[in-house]
């Protein structure tokens, strides 16, 4: 894969990049802020951690699904790779920090092995990614019921306990976690592959010609999204401390709200991890403002539904503003 002048962002969608950025940064300031003055609390070391607690799960899968994305794809498989790594660390826990580390590898090396699937039958077989990923989740969710009928088991305890628990009761171990991701996505977005993967995304036609592989990219794109959902399941277990066949169900539809809300474009070749990241703390955060206000739940997806429409009608009207301006 050669790295060529053609493959790296345009100053105008690097503005837009940014001004989605810092768009979801201030929304979630301004919520946060919001959620201080109902409730004080949210300002001490344990509402912060149980804050991250509630975030990692999601912003995770969205992380994954931002990989996808860039390169004007979509992977419907997050919902049953989550399952099936909560389902495995519910009925196979794994005690102490040794097994912890192991149950780590296993979970990451299950969203791997569906990834790689997703990306051969995208990427060489020509399948549509919806298509083919809407077939791998359907076969990991009957995988999930095959090992738990139903919701149960136990996660091990010190999964449970350590990772939702504060380093040195200051700074939330999920919060490191989550750092950790977007640390590696921050360096793996200046590799050839990050910079090739907003090309294909940008334009296929114009990445393949510039001598990138453009199925080679597209095939990792869905196995490093598949490990990080791995991951999302791993800590979602760790949340629950319980395990169910459709546990990740409810983060499918967030995810791709999550990017979208984040400013990436789901046309691929634009945005990023960090902003998809901010958009699914923001999604959260809206929740606990809500319940805070007392807004019953069944409300609660009309709520995230109209902030996301307003952030993207206001994310685009920046991104045509800045592209009139620069011609």
């Amino acid at each position: 894969m050669s790295q060529v002048p053609f493959i790296h962002p345009k100053p105008s969608m690097k503005s837009s990049m940014l001004k989605g950025a810092i768009i979801i940064v201030a929304l979630y300031i301004v919520l946060y802020v919001v959620y201080v003055l109902q409730q004080p609390r949210a300002l001490n070391a344990g509402a912060i951690a149980s804050l991250f607690n509630n975030t990692v799960p999601l912003a995770l899968a969205a992380a994954g699904q931002a990989i996808v994305v860039l390169s004007r794809g979509f992977d419907l498989s997050l919902a049953g790779v989550v399952s099936i790594t909560n389902v495995v660390m519910a009925v196979y826990p794994l005690e102490g920090p040794g097994g912890a580390l192991a149950s780590l590898g296993i979970c990451v090396a299950i969203g791997a092995a569906v990834g790689a699937v997703n990306g051969w039958l995208v990427a060489y077989m020509r399948i549509q990614a919806i298509a083919a990923t809407l077939a791998t989740m359907i076969v990991c969710q009957g995988i999930a019921l095959l090992i738990l009928d139903a919701p149960g088991g136990a996660v091990a305890e010190w999964v449970s306990y350590e990772l939702t628990d504060r380093l040195f009761g200051v700074v939330p171990v999920s919060g490191l976690i989550l750092g950790a991701v977007i640390c590696l996505w921050l360096l793996a977005k200046k590799t050839d592959f990050g910079v090739a993967l907003y090309a294909i995304g940008a334009d296929e036609n114009a990445a393949r010609l510039s001598g990138i592989s453009v199925l080679k990219v597209r095939f990792f794109a869905f196995v490093f999204a598949g490990m990080i959902y791995g991951l999302a399941g791993y800590m979602l277990s760790a949340q629950t401390a319980t395990g169910s066949p459709t546990a990740g169900e409810p983060l499918l539809m967030l995810s791709f709200a999550a990017v979208a809300l984040g400013g990436t474009s789901l046309s691929g070749g634009r945005g990023g991890v960090f902003a998809s990241v901010m958009g699914a703390a923001t999604l959260m955060l809206l929740q606990k403002v809500l319940f805070s206000s007392g807004v019953s739940s069944f409300y609660t997806g009309i709520f995230q539904g109209a902030v996301l429409i307003v952030a993207v009608v206001f994310s685009g009207l920046l991104t045509q503003f800045g592209e009139r301006k620069s011609k």
